[in-house]
C-alpha cells in the first residue's frame, strides 16, 4: 500500500481531519480534498493511516469519524496567528503544517514582517542534479501523472496537440492570477475572434494576447528552446509587449530599482549583479537533467531575482513549462490555482527563503493540469459535489443558451446575470464550469443537458 500511494496524499488526508477536533465522516474529507479522490481509494488510504496508528477510528459504518491521535492534534504550528488571519477557509489547497506557517507568516501585517534583501546564498547552495527542491517520490508522482505516449516524437508534439486548449487555458489562468477579470469565454472570444467585451480595460486585453503569442513561441521552437538568456529574453519580450512605458525594456535586464507590493522583500538594484545572477540562474537551470525539478527551480529562482522591470511572474510561470513542453510532459496550466495562495507561496520565498508553500502549489496545480489534459486515467473520478448541488442549474442555464441560439457574447452575460444569485464565494467557479461546459459541447454529449441534434446545429452557426 505504502508504494501506491505518495505522501502527498496522504499529508492531505491529515490536514484534513486535522481541521475537525470532532473527527471527520468520509463524506467530509470527500468533499474537502481538491482533486477528488474516488471513494474506494480514499477508504483504502484511511484504512491504511489507521493501521499506522496515524488516524484514530470512532463510530460504526455512517457514524464513523476520523481523529488525529492526541499527540498530533495537539501539536501547534510554529507561528501565533494574527486574529484576521484564516489559514482553512480560502485554501482550496490541502497544506501541510510546514506550507500553513509560511502562510501565517507572510500574511501578518507588513510592519510586523522585517525587511529583507536578495539572499545570493539561496542561489549559491543549490547545485543541479544534487540539491532537490522537489523530492524523488513526488518527481516520480509527477512523472507518472505526466507522461504521454509522445515521449519518443520530436519536442513539443504533446502540446501541439492539445495547443488550441493551452492557448486558452494557460493564457487565462496566468492572466488570472495577475488580477486579470476576463472570463474563460471572454478569453476564448479574444484569442479566436480578437472581440474585446465592452467595459474591459484594454490592458487586460493585452495581457492574454501577449500569453498567446508567449505560448505560440514556445510551442513553435520546442527543439532548440532551453533555458537561455535567448529564450528567456523572447520570453519576456512577447509577455511585456506594448505594456511598459519603454519599450526597450521589453527582453531586457532592468537598470533600476523595482519593489514589490504588500511585501517586505527589496529586490536586488546593481544591474552587474542582476545580469551576473540572472546568467548564473540559466545556467543552473539548463544544468538540471529532471524536467520537473528544472520547471520548479524556474518559479521559485527568477522571480525572486525579479530581473526584469515588471512582468517577472509571467516570464516564471511559462518558463516553468520550458522543460515540461520540450519533454512532452503535461503542461502546466495553473488551472483552478488560487491567486493568493498562489502569492502567499511567492512571498515566503522572497521574504523567507522556503519553498515549502509554493511547492504544495506547484505539485497541486500540475496535479489539476494533468487531470484536465491527460487521455487516459487509471481510476474513474467521483462525482464534483459542487456540479452536484447545481446540476439542475447547469442544465437549465446551458439548454437556455442553445434553444435561444446565444453568441458568445450574450452568452457571458446571461450566465454573470444567472450566477449572480448564488453565494458569492460560488459564482466564479459556477461561470468557469458553465463557460467549460459550452466550449467542451459536441453532438457526442448534447443529452446531457436535454438537447436535440437539431438545436445544437442551428446554435452552432450563431456560435462560430
Amino acid at each position: 500500500m505504502a508504494k501506491q500511494i505518495s505522501s502527498k496524499i496522504l499529508d492531505a488526508i491529515l490536514q484534513v481531519v486535522k481541521r475537525s477536533p470532532q473527527g471527520a465522516s468520509l463524506e467530509e474529507i470527500l468533499q474537502a480534498l481538491v482533486p477528488p479522490l474516488p471513494r474506494r481509494s480514499l477508504q483504502r488510504y484511511l484504512a491504511f493511516l489507521a493501521a499506522e496508528d496515524r488516524l484514530n477510528v470512532s463510530g460504526k459504518a455512517r457514524s464513523r469519524r476520523y481523529h488525529l491521535p492526541v499527540k498530533e492534534s495537539k501539536q501547534p504550528i510554529d507561528i501565533i496567528l494574527p486574529p484576521d488571519v484564516s489559514l482553512v477557509k480560502d485554501n482550496a489547497i490541502p497544506l501541510s503544517s510546514a506550507a500553513l506557517s509560511i502562510q501565517a507568516s507572510v500574511r501578518q501585517p507588513i510592519q510586523a514582517r522585517r525587511p529583507v534583501g536578495y539572499n545570493r546564498e539561496f542561489l549559491d547552495k543549490y547545485r543541479p542534479n544534487e540539491t532537490y527542491y522537489l523530492s524523488e517520490n513526488t518527481r516520480n508522482h509527477l512523472l507518472e501523472i505526466g507522461k504521454s505516449t509522445d515521449n519518443a516524437r520530436p519536442a513539443g508534439t504533446y502540446a501541439r496537440q492539445i495547443l488550441n486548449r493551452l492557448l486558452i487555458d494557460l493564457s487565462w489562468n496566468s492572466s488570472r492570477l495577475e488580477g486579470n477579470t476576463y472570463s474563460l469565454l471572454e478569453t476564448e472570444r479574444l484569442l479566436e475572434l480578437g472581440e474585446v467585451p465592452e467595459g474591459k480595460d484594454s490592458i487586460e486585453a493585452q495581457m492574454i494576447l501577449n500569453h498567446k503569442a508567449a505560448i505560440e513561441f514556445m510551442v513553435e521552437s520546442a527543439e532548440q528552446m532551453r533555458f537561455n538568456s535567448f529564450t528567456i529574453f523572447n520570453l519576456h519580450a512577447l509577455l511585456s509587449d506594448n505594456l511598459l512605458r519603454d519599450q526597450r525594456a521589453c527582453g531586457s535586464l532592468r537598470s533600476t530599482p523595482v519593489g514589490i507590493a504588500k511585501s517586505v522583500y527589496q529586490p536586488l538594484a546593481i544591474p552587474q549583479l542582476i545580469s551576473e545572477y540572472f546568467q548564473q540562474i540559466l545556467d543552473t537551470a539548463d544544468a538540471i537533467a529532471d524536467p520537473f525539478e528544472q520547471s520548479f527551480f524556474a518559479m521559485v529562482q527568477l522571480p525572486y531575482l525579479q530581473p526584469f522591470l515588471d512582468v517577472n511572474k509571467r516570464v516564471s510561470r511559462l518558463a516553468a513549462n520550458i522543460s515540461l513542453i520540450r519533454g512532452n510532459l503535461c503542461p502546466l496550466s495553473f488551472v483552478d490555482v488560487p491567486e493568493q495562495v498562489y502569492v502567499s507561496g511567492l512571498l515566503g520565498v522572497y521574504e523567507l527563503n522556503r519553498i515549502e508553500l509554493l511547492r504544495e502549489v506547484y505539485v497541486w496545480a500540475y496535479e489539476r493540469s494533468s487531470s484536465l489534459y491527460s487521455a487516459t486515467r487509471q481510476e474513474l473520478g467521483e462525482p464534483d459535489l459542487f456540479r452536484l448541488r447545481h446540476r439542475s442549474l447547469i442544465i437549465t442555464i446551458i439548454g437556455e443558451i442553445i434553444r435561444k441560439c446565444m453568441d458568445k457574447q450574450t452568452a457571458v452575460a446571461a450566465i454573470k446575470q444567472k450566477a449572480a444569485i448564488l453565494a458569492t464565494d460560488d459564482q466564479a467557479k459556477f461561470i468557469e464550469i458553465i463557460e467549460t461546459e459550452l466550449m467542451s459541447l459536441h453532438k457526442g454529449n448534447i443529452a446531457r443537458f436535454r438537447l436535440k441534434p437539431t438545436e445544437y446545429d442551428e446554435w452552432l452557426k450563431t456560435w462560430h
